[in-house]
This record gives structure tokens, C-alpha cells and sequence, in this order.
């Protein structure tokens, strides 16, 4: 038993293949796969890098050392007024550029050095572009001229700087539709106007050439070139015309100036397509130099106030009240009205811009009188929900969308909150603000049969090649009023012209329609501003069927007589008898005509005997000298027509000291022109409401001979009476 005992202990245990082997051989193995998975990983990440993260950085260090980029600058589309000539083009000039890659270290002290003082430019900053090899070509300066090329020629800075063809944006008309056409920066990317609100049109896009070059940086002979041409921007095509555009910036600047004024705006539209013939803000900039170093005054020129501004129209918008009230069947040619002086509304009285009232008037002598009691009659028989359709039929309270910079939608209070007294001075021009450029456009439907035209500036873009890839829709947007109601609006606004307030806008061969407006103006709290209005007067001619429309503007005119009839229609009438004229319209030759005599440098009183003589009037702010005209000497008008006579100070009357109490004058048989004059320089305040007074005076509120003291107000009551005409 022992035996086997001893022998069983000395057993030995075999190994077979299915042992397992030692755990620290397998941890081997594992830590093994573990560095190689790192190893790849680290590989990855590093080809990751390099061909992902820095593959372009390296690719442009690669190019830059055998070839070399340029940039080819794409022509910037050019301006076109409708007859083909040019607004705005481009001039050729050059740019000055630098190679950071192709310098050699120290050749970037010297270029800099150099180049810093023919460009004018800080040392600092050319040198740092200069190091900036991160860059293949950096522009240093902008419009250099040929001069100044050469002058860096002649240094031979090396291969790393050079001067490349660029352009420069410049407008042959000078100042010539300057807040239409805008501006453009030294990048000759737009800054206002139609360069601004069309950059992208007009831009294009630039190209590139790609060349080869040795070791040292120098073009292969006959290496590979890569020409990437650049697209060349739009051509735009305006709808002005530059003939009628000079017509109404020079009735614009002597508008100004006769009448002192901030400033002064325009339109002409053709009433059949919405085309703006013509439009402008005076005082202008010329565009080749704007005043960059003052951003305030830039704004204050650049900015298209027909078109951003708005205003109460005043009795200008009579015309829309007129149209809607006969189309909707509130008023005709035999309605009756009656005029008091005043009208009652809900118990609050409000008046007539002639306190005395007009009496009985049918609707086309109300429109001549301009009498606010009965359109405020109109507006009340139409009702808040017609009226406003016809209103937001006509445009107003949206933008019109003719592609002008800035535009803005007016302001046409919500129906819900408007109460008949508002709705009665929405009649006469009150409580709606407006711009220019919707007045004028509804204005167009209300004459030319009833259909509403988009205003428009743009008639097309072209391609170089001349291909049209836009071309103005002048198809109606709608019908606002029936033909018939719009061809008895034309005839009662040719009446306004030809017998009522409109008188000064008389055009001898020619009939004309139109109508005044004289408007408050507001400060910066809503509150009236005393002494400042908006005088305009909007005319159509030939009435009988109308082709052009002008609208004039004359912002805080500081003359004796501030309102529409004396401020703005003679300077209507001036750009359409000029626009008939050149545009071929037969004229009349039945009408009478007189021919305007020089009488400057006479007393008002001669040269009104001097005008009666010939079948004129003559309408003076006082009986000094005569200074000025309008209608200049030498223009031919309609009998009857009236001439407005400058005197401006009357320098035989010695300045007066300031007086407390004043003795009152008689006014009876003045005009409101001397009206004024004598009693402003009294101290006195006049009283005319805020419409057109025309004619003599017949009755004033303080009695002649009264003392009164400085800065009492005096109503002044006046009445026109027309001459008959011989049949």
C-alpha cells in the first residue's frame, strides 16, 4: 500500500493543448494591439490635419510659389437715363498691389518706406501688408492715377509690388438726379441712391488669371495661364429723362431762391404708365464729390424726400375726395353746398379757410373756391368704410414700390379709430399724411380715366450684350374710378386753373388742370409749428387729355405771400410748358397770349400800370422796387395771367424801434400779399386760416384807426372777384 502511495505523488501532470496559458502574456498582447490602435489613430488625426485643417493654407503656399493670382475687376454696370444717355459710368484707373509671398525680407522695409509716401499712406500699415504672407495679393490703394503708377515704376520695388487696372465710378451730369443715382464708396460698391438699393445688378462679378511662375517668382514664357473672366454688371436704364429733369431742377433752385426757402421737391410722371419722368430735392450734391467728412449734411442731401418724407397734403388732396365722392355717388356736377364759414361736426365747429364762408356753390365752384366746408360735406355723405376704400384703392397708407431707396408708406390712421370729425378733415387734407410720390401717383389715376399705374424708376436692365433681363410692367395694378368720373375731374380741376386758385398755373396754347395746397407742418412733439408750411400745387396737362403730371413742393418759404398759388404754381407751370414744348404737344393757337415785359427797377405801382396795359396782373409784397419777376421778361403766358412781383426790403422806410402799441391801418382793397407786409411790419400777426386767399380785401377784425398792441392777431377777409370775359 505504501508502495503505491509513493508512486501516485510522483505522477506528473502533462500539458495539453487545451491548457490556458499565464495571464501576464495575454495583458502583453492586449497592451500591444492598444498601442498600435493609438499609433493608427495618431496617424489619422495627423493626415486629418494636414490634409483637412491646414490643406488650404498649404495648398496657397504651394500656388504662391508657382503661380500667381490676379484679380480682374468686373465693369460696374452703368446708368442710362431713357434716351440713352449717361447718369453714371466708370473712369479708368489703376490700384496699387503687393505679393507679400514674392518679397524678400529685406525688401519689405524698403517698399514700405517708399510706398507709404507716394500713397500717402501710414508706413506702419503698408508694412504690416506687406509681411502678411498669409495673403497672396493685398490692394494697398484704390482710383491711383497714371501719375502716380509711374512714380512707383520708377522706384523698381521688386517683384512683389505692381499696379493693376481698376475703375472709378463717375457721373457725367454732375448733380443731375444726384439722390436718384446715389453714390458709390472707393470699392465702388454702392453707398445711396440706385447704387446702393441695385448693387447688386450693378456690381457683377470679379474674375481671376492664374499664371505660372520660375523659382524667383517671374512669369513662365509660355507657361499656362487660367483666365477666369469677370461678369460684368447690369446696365439700368432709368424712366427719367435728363431734358425734363433740368426743367425741374432749375424750376426747383429759383423756386427756392425767390421764395427763401429750406428747400424745395419735385416729380413728373407720365399719367399713362407711372414712368417718373423727372424727380428731385433741391438743394443737390454732385455725386462726384459728396461731402464725406460731414455724414450729417451727406444724409441730409442724398436723402429722396418724394419719396421718404410725408406731410399733411392740405387741399391738395381735394382731388381724391373730389374723385371718390362723384364715383361713389356722394356729390355731382349739380350737388349744392353751403358754405358758412364753418361747419359743425358732432358740436365742434370746424371752419373754412375763409371765416366768412362761401355761400351757395355747386361742386365745381366749391372745388375753385377751394372751400373746406363742402368737401368736409363730401367726406361725411361718403362715410368712414367708402371713403377708406377709395383712399387705400388710390395707394395710400403702402408703399408704392417704384424701386426708389427709402421709401415709406404714409400714414392713414386705422377706421376704427377715426371719428367723423376726423373724417371731415380727411375731406380737406387734415389728419392723413402722405408723401409726395403717393400723391402724385393717385393723382395720375384720378385724370388719365380711373387707372392706377405703379410708379416706376427702372424701364429696364441689360446684359453686355445687350440682352433685356428686365424689363417695368406699365400695365394699370387696377381701376380706382370709373372713365366718366374722371373726365369730369379733369374739367372741374382745369376750372381750379382756369378761374379759381390755380390761376398762376396758366399755360398760353394749353389747357391745364390742377390744384393748390398750403399744409402745417409739425415739430418734434406733434405740435404745430407756427409760420412753417408746405405750399404746393399738383398740374396736368393738356387737361382735355392728360400726358404729364408735376407736383412741386416748397418747404418754409419765408417771402409775405406763403401759399400755393403764389409759391408753387408758377413754377409748375414753368416745367410743364417747357415739358409740352419739348415733347411736341400741339399747342392752342386760338388763346390769347401776351408777352411778359421786363419791370424790375420800377415801383410796384408802375409796374402794375405797365402790366394792366398789356392784359396782366401784377400780385407785389410792397411798393418798393421791384427786384424780381416770375414769369421772367421775355416768357410768353396767357391773358390774364399773373405776375409775381419781388421787392424785398423797402429800403426807403427806416427801421422802426420796437413799438408797444400800434396804430391800426385800413386794409380794405390790399392784397394779401401787402396784407401782410404792412402788418408783419407793424407787429402784427395776420390771419388768413391756411388756404389761398386771392383778391382784395373787404373787412378786417380790428376797425382802421384802433390801437392795438404788438402781436395782436388781425383777420383779414378777402374777395376775388374774376373779370368776365367777352363772349
Amino acid at each position: 500500500m505504501a508502495e503505491k502511495r509513493r508512486k501516485k505523488k510522483r505522477r506528473i501532470k502533462l500539458v495539453t493543448p487545451n491548457t490556458k496559458p499565464a495571464r501576464p502574456l495575454k495583458a502583453r498582447l492586449m497592451h500591444t494591439l492598444y498601442a498600435y490602435g493609438l499609433l493608427f489613430l495618431l496617424l489619422t488625426g495627423f493626415l486629418f490635419v494636414i490634409q483637412v485643417i491646414m490643406g488650404p493654407k498649404l495648398q496657397r503656399s504651394a500656388l504662391s510659389q508657382w503661380t500667381r493670382t490676379t484679380t480682374i475687376s468686373a465693369a460696374r454696370g452703368e446708368i442710362l437715363d431713357r434716351t440713352g444717355k449717361v447718369l453714371a459710368t466708370n473712369a479708368g484707373v489703376y490700384k496699387v498691389v503687393v505679393w507679400p509671398n514674392l518679397m524678400a525680407d529685406n525688401d519689405r522695409v524698403r517698399a514700405a518706406t517708399e510706398l507709404s509716401k507716394v500713397l500717402g499712406i501710414d508706413y506702419e500699415t503698408v508694412l504690416r501688408r506687406c509681411s502678411s504672407t498669409r495673403y497672396q495679393e493685398i490692394v494697398l490703394k484704390r482710383q491711383v492715377d497714371s501719375a502716380t503708377c509711374d512714380a512707383i515704376r520708377a522706384l523698381k520695388l521688386g517683384r512683389g509690388v505692381g499696379v493693376a487696372d481698376d475703375s472709378k465710378r463717375y457721373y457725367p451730369m454732375g448733380s443731375l438726379l444726384s439722390q436718384v443715382i446715389g453714390f458709390t464708396n472707393i470699392d465702388n460698391s454702392g453707398q445711396a441712391g440706385l447704387e446702393l438699393s441695385y448693387n447688386e445688378y450693378l456690381a457683377g462679378t470679379d474674375g481671376r488669371m492664374i499664371a505660372e511662375t520660375d523659382s524667383s517668382g517671374n512669369l513662365v514664357a509660355y507657361g499656362v495661364v487660367d483666365l477666369i473672366d469677370p461678369i460684368d454688371g447690369l446696365k439700368l436704364t432709368v424712366t427719367c429723362d435728363s431734358v425734363i429733369e433740368s426743367y425741374l431742377e432749375n424750376a426747383l433752385a429759383e423756386a427756392m431762391e425767390v421764395n427763401n426757402a429750406k428747400s424745395a421737391q419735385g416729380i413728373v410722371m407720365d399719367c399713362r404708365t407711372g414712368a417718373i419722368l423727372a424727380i428731385s430735392t433741391q438743394p443737390g450734391y454732385d455725386p462726384n464729390d459728396p461731402p464725406r467728412n460731414d455724414l450729417e449734411k451727406l444724409a441730409e442731401l442724398s436723402r429722396n424726400r418724394i419719396v421718404t418724407d410725408v406731410y399733411e397734403p392740405g387741399s391738395t388732396f381735394k382731388i381724391i375726395t373730389l374723385s371718390a365722392a362723384i364715383d361713389s355717388g356722394a356729390a355731382d356736377l349739380d350737388s349744392s353746398f353751403f358754405c358758412g364759414g364753418k361747419y359743425l361736426v358732432n358740436g365742434e365747429s370746424i371752419h373754412c379757410w375763409r371765416l366768412a364762408g362761401h355761400g351757395s356753390q355747386d361742386l365745381t365752384q366749391a372745388a375753385e373756391n377751394s372751400c373746406n366746408c363742402a368737401f368736409m360735406q363730401m367726406a361725411l355723405r361718403m362715410g368712414k368704410e367708402t371713403f377708406y376704400d377709395y383712399i387705400y384703392s388710390f395707394g395710400f397708407g403702402r408703399s408704392t414700390e417704384s424701386g426708389l431707396l427709402g421709401e415709406t408708406s404714409g400714414i392713414v390712421t386705422h377706421q376704427k379709430y377715426i371719428t367723423d370729425n376726423d373724417l371731415a378733415r380727411i375731406g380737406f387734407g387734415q389728419s392723413i399724411a402722405v408723401t409726395p410720390i403717393q400723391l402724385a401717383s393717385a393723382v395720375c389715376a384720378a385724370v388719365n380715366g380711373g387707372e392706377l399705374h405703379q410708379p416706376h424708376i427702372i424701364e429696364r436692365m441689360t446684359d453686355k450684350d445687350g440682352n433685356v433681363v428686365y424689363s417695368a410692367n406699365t400695365a394699370p395694378i387696377r381701376r380706382v374710378i370709373s372713365e366718366e368720373t374722371s373726365a369730369k375731374v379733369r374739367r372741374i380741376l382745369q376750372s381750379v386753373v382756369d378761374n379759381g386758385t390755380g390761376r398762376n398755373c396758366k399755360i398760353a396754347g394749353y389747357s391745364v388742370g390742377g390744384k393748390t395746397g398750403t399744409a402745417q407742418k409739425y415739430d418734434e412733439y406733434g405740435r404745430v409749428a407756427q409760420g412753417n408750411y408746405i405750399c404746393s400745387f399738383i398740374g396736368f396737362a393738356p387737361a382735355e387729355d392728360p400726358r404729364y403730371v408735376c407736383l412741386i413742393l416748397v418747404d418754409e418759404p419765408r417771402v409775405s405771400s406763403i401759399f400755393g398759388s403764389t409759391v408753387a404754381a408758377p413754377f409748375v407751370k414753368n416745367v410743364l410748358e417747357d415739358l409740352l414744348h419739348y415733347s411736341g404737344v400741339t399747342p392752342n393757337t386760338a388763346q390769347e397770349t401776351v408777352q411778359v415785359p421786363d419791370v424790375t427797377g420800377l415801383t410796384a405801382a408802375e409796374a402794375k400800370e405797365k402790366l394792366e396795359a398789356l392784359g396782366l396782373f401784377g400780385v407785389s409784397q410792397s411798393s418798393g422796387e421791384i427786384l424780381a419777376q416770375v414769369p421772367a421778361a421775355g416768357e410768353t403766358v396767357a391773358a390774364g395771367f399773373q405776375i409775381l412781383l419781388y421787392t424785398g426790403v423797402n429800403e426807403d422806410e427806416p427801421d422802426e424801434p420796437y413799438m408797444e402799441y400800434v396804430e391800426m391801418p385800413d386794409l380794405k382793397g390790399k392784397t394779401p400779399l401787402q396784407v401782410y407786409d404792412i402788418l408783419t411790419g407793424l407787429g402784427l400777426v395776420p390771419v388768413f386760416e391756411n388756404d389761398d386767399p386771392s383778391g382784395e380785401a373787404y373787412d378786417q377784425s380790428i376797425s382802421p384807426d384802433s390801437i392795438v398792441a404788438v402781436g395782436q392777431r388781425v383777420l383779414v377777409l378777402f374777395k376775388f372777384e374774376p373779370k368776365e370775359e367777352e363772349e
